[in-house]
């Protein structure tokens, strides 16, 4: 059985060093029953790997569209945009394009963030500790970063070398 996690959905979770995890989104202009549907795919597909947050371009799909769903709270993030950060925190990161990876990294304790929803309408939403590590993880992804571009070289270079251990690969 392959390593690659094939969902019910049709998506499939792309895996580190895939050039689309680099790539910038572009953003939503359409906001239709398309759109809803592929939201609802993405909710899917994170719950099926026990996920916390989802984007788009895991799934292949250089658009800017994210899920996240952290204590019971799910929020549906269309052309997110930062408006403020307080504070910070230190915590451990993993990330589904990046299985059995886990690093440390300092984020903002607590972001306010504007999205849009699948109508088009604008809704802000405030996160505290995890929940604002989430929104930042998943905003990183449309934006082509990957949280281990956080880590130092030496760090960076040691998950490489595991992961190329891991796949039988070289990057």
């Amino acid at each position: 059985m392959s390593d690659e996690k094939f969902i019910d959905t049709g998506l499939k979770i792309l895996k580190y060093p895939n050039p689309v995890l680099k790539k910038m989104s572009e953003p939503v202009e359409i906001f239709d029953d398309e759109l809803a549907e592929f939201v609802q795919k993405l909710f899917l597909t994170m719950r099926a790997s026990n996920g916390v947050g989802l984007a788009a371009p895991q799934v292949g799909i250089s658009k800017r569209v994210a899920v996240v769903e952290y204590d019971d709270k799910s929020y549906v993030l269309v052309n997110p945009r930062l408006i403020s950060t307080e504070g910070e925190q230190e915590g451990e990161e993993g990330c589904l394009s990046f299985p059995g990876i886990y690093a440390n990294l300092k984020r903002p304790l607590k972001v306010k963030i504007e999205a849009q929803d699948v109508k088009g309408n604008f809704n802000t939403y405030e996160g505290e500790g995890y929940t604002a590590r989430a929104f930042l993880h998943e905003m990183d992804h449309l934006d082509g970063r990957v949280f281990i571009d956080y880590l130092s070289n030496m760090k960076r270079g040691a998950i490489k070398k595991k992961l190329a251990k891991n796949t039988g690969g070289h990057f």
